[in-house]
């Protein structure tokens, strides 16, 4: 856990980078110190760090460079996001997913990926939210980084707090933080970031599940946390939770301590937790029978949450029912009365039956002071009536929470059944892979150059064939590879089949459209082999000689069509070879059809659908075979290096 003492090096080597902007004029680099800056800024003073990206913007325009560029555009959406300004925040996101995807890096576009999943929860738009974290942890599990691990942990723990899948939830926030602070000194800025976003969330969920002691011991790290790395931009909604805490706990003393923090704090642009914190002091001050400052500070609280959102209209019933007690107190009868029937009306208008229940039985309390027997009996039973609706109401609400914690339980082991089974496909895929009359004829071969004293034959043989073999065995533990390294598989799979199985009787080319990048195009591993191994078994083999061709291009955005063709027997005839020779029958089912069943769990289909479609080729005059052309959907998994 960091200390100010520990930072203070940090804020020097900052006031030092200030320095040297100041005396730097030549343009690259005034840029690359107002990157430096802004890593800091943008996390402890977002406001300041505006003013630093009004000029980088500028200076961008003019000297273009994509790392600062994509950083420019990082901060920006950080930026704005601290200070509320969702939709500014989602525009900048939006060019950065362009600028990642093209020039970034994995680890940059998994960071992206998780820190857009931020903004997403923000604007409740959690199908996009699950979308970028999902998009993110396809990139970690193939390229592990266990600080971006964390912090994805972290927000699929905050997705799960929206659905109110709260066990869920606590499990994900709880093991994040363990992640993040195994770093220990390693730890950065953002890592504490999301430390604090972590324990705040802890706190909230113990709020919600009434364990308020729990909940202010969260809070309390979380302010701890931000106070030690001077991240104040949210730290008024920090105190306010505290001293929220505390009040539930009775422990007022502590409660307007930390109201009174969140009421001085300046950083924090959004007023609403200011106007809450001041409504909270008046209510200690009613409690400490201070009626006449109390109602002072309602006024203010009042003045503030006025122009607020619709949300407010919760606090300004709150605001009227406190009222009400604190003339009551002063034996103002009418004003009470009035503050307690104005609460009542907003209360019913926001359908807020824990309110409603609470101020009838202050007031029950208000005409039983006054003698006014049957109607606090009247309202007595109004509160019991609307605490009974309120009961229903969490009732429901826990029975959605049920509903909701099975549905994400049951998709989460969907999830994970999917990839066991992807695993065990993949395994499968391995040991069909390798026809045996393949490997039996290349050692054979390689056999025969070694008695014919053929030495070097042999050697550059074996080492292509030992090559292939120890990628085929590598692939066994890896779902993704570049498609140049599937590229450079098939490659070394077809000269051995060309070169020791088919002693040059076999032609094969290999082609790839100019806008496929396939060194940072990811693909699954041993996808297309098993097409290009029925393709050599089944329409070549019976021949003297043939021609394979496998062609690569983009059919989308997220998909490559690769097409293998050969100018082989073709289906039929083959099928009437395998009636009298037994010892194919099972080839094409085991090889092929376990890559069948793989593409349909990597593209997540829950119907089934054709990515693999098979055309028999003819003569246009004749009608006889020449061959056969198999089409294969192949989805793009991004593995984007420098």
């Amino acid at each position: 856990m960091p200390t100010t003492t520990d930072l203070l090096p940090q804020i020097d080597d900052i006031r030092g980078l200030e320095s040297k902007l100041q005396q730097q004029k030549a343009p690259h680099q005034r840029l690359i110190l107002l990157d430096r800056l802004l890593s800091y800024y943008t996390y402890t003073n977002p406001q300041r760090a505006k003013t630093f990206l009004a000029e980088q913007a500028a200076l961008i325009k003019s000297h273009p460079n994509p790392d600062v560029e994509l950083n420019f555009h990082l901060y920006s959406a950080i930026v704005e996001n601290q200070l509320y300004n969702y939709s500014s925040s989602l525009e900048h996101f939006k060019l950065l997913l362009d600028l990642v995807e093209e020039c970034g890096d994995v680890k940059q576009q998994a960071e992206v990926y998780i820190d857009f999943a931020g903004t997403c929860i923000n604007m409740q738009d959690m199908d996009q939210a699950l979308f970028f974290l999902d998009k993110a942890g396809k990139l970690l599990r193939a390229f592990p980084d266990e600080r971006l691990r964390a912090r994805h942990t972290a927000r699929e723990g905050f997705v799960q707090l929206h659905f109110a899948n709260y066990s869920r939830a606590i499990e994900l926030l709880i093991e994040a933080d363990k992640q993040i602070t195994v770093f220990g000194s390693y730890t950065n800025l953002k890592d504490y970031h999301f430390l604090i976003l972590i324990h705040t969330g802890l706190g909230t969920i113990y709020e919600r599940n009434d364990d308020q002691e729990k909940s202010v011991e969260a809070y309390l790290k979380a302010v701890e946390i931000a106070e030690a790395t001077d991240m104040r931009s949210r730290l008024s909604w920090n105190y306010l939770n505290v001293g929220n805490g505390f009040m539930a706990l009775t422990n007022l003393e502590s409660a307007e301590y930390y109201f009174q923090k969140a009421i001085e704090t300046h950083e924090d642009v959004n007023p609403y937790a200011k106007a809450s914190a001041l409504a909270n002091v008046g209510y200690c001050q009613l409690q400490h029978k201070n009626y006449e400052n109390a109602l002072k500070l309602f006024k203010k609280a009042e003045n503030q949450f006025k122009g607020m959102s619709a949300d407010a209209v919760e606090n300004f019933a709150l605001i009227e029912s406190w009222r009400g007690l604190a003339y009551g107190a002063l034996g103002k009868a009418v004003q009470a009365e009035k503050c307690f029937t104005k609460a009542l009306l907003l209360a019913e208008a926001a359908k807020d039956f824990k309110r409603l229940s609470s101020i009838y039985k202050d007031m029950a309390g208000f005409y039983a002071q006054l003698g006014h027997y049957a109607k606090a009996y009247e309202h007595l039973l109004q509160h019991s009536q609307n605490a009974e609706r309120y009961q229903q109401e969490v009732n429901e609400r826990k029975r959605t929470e049920l509903e909701v914690k099975y549905e994400a339980e049951k998709q989460h082991k969907e999830a994970e059944l999917l990839r066991l089974q992807a695993a065990k496909l993949q395994l499968k895929a391995l040991r069909a892979q390798m026809n045996p009359h393949f490997l039996f004829n290349a050692l054979n071969s390689i056999q025969n150059y070694i008695t014919s004293n053929e030495s070097n034959n042999a050697a550059k043989y074996l080492a292509r064939f030992a090559k292939l073999m120890r990628q085929s065995l590598e692939y066994s533990d890896i779902e993704v590879v570049s498609l140049e390294k599937e590229l450079a598989f098939l490659n070394d799979y077809l000269y051995i089949n060309e070169k020791l199985r088919f002693e040059d009787r076999l032609s094969y080319k290999i082609v790839v459209d100019d806008e496929i990048e396939e060194d940072i195009i990811g693909v699954p591993t041993m996808i297309v082999q098993p097409y290009v191994e029925n393709a050599i078994e089944h329409g070549l083999r019976p021949k003297e000689s043939g021609n394979i061709k496998v062609d690569f291009s983009l059919f989308n955005e997220d998909t490559i069509l690769c097409v293998v063709e050969d100018d082989g027997i073709g289906r039929e005839k083959a099928r009437q070879m395998h009636l009298n020779d037994g010892r194919y029958n099972n080839h094409r089912s085991r090889g092929t059809a376990i890559t069948e069943q793989r593409l349909q769990l990597l593209y997540n289909s829950r119907e089934k659908k054709v990515y693999v479609n098979t055309i028999d080729l003819k003569d246009e005059i004749t009608g006889e075979a020449r061959g056969t052309r198999v089409e294969i959907k192949i989805p793009i998994i991004d593995i984007h290096t420098r």
